[in-house]
């Protein structure tokens, strides 16, 4: 699954806050997320942010590269 800078995810489990929801800020080998509901910052491993993402909710639609 492709992920962007700015995608809002559904995580399998919730956050002490309450939210299920959080906004990617850094895709790579690690990823930045950012929870929707407190604003609390995260770093994940790839391997590990991608067995806990459940689906994407909104996705920015990046204009595609000019070849």
């Amino acid at each position: 699954m492709k992920f962007r800078i700015g995608d809002v995810v559904k995580m399998r489990k919730q956050h002490p806050c309450g939210s299920f929801l959080w906004e990617v800020m850094r895709v790579g080998a690690d990823f930045r997320i950012k929870c929707k509901g407190c604003g609390r910052v995260v770093m994940l491993p790839r391997l590990k942010f991608e067995k806990a993402v459940k689906e994407v909710v909104s996705s920015l639609d990046w204009p595609s590269p000019p070849r």
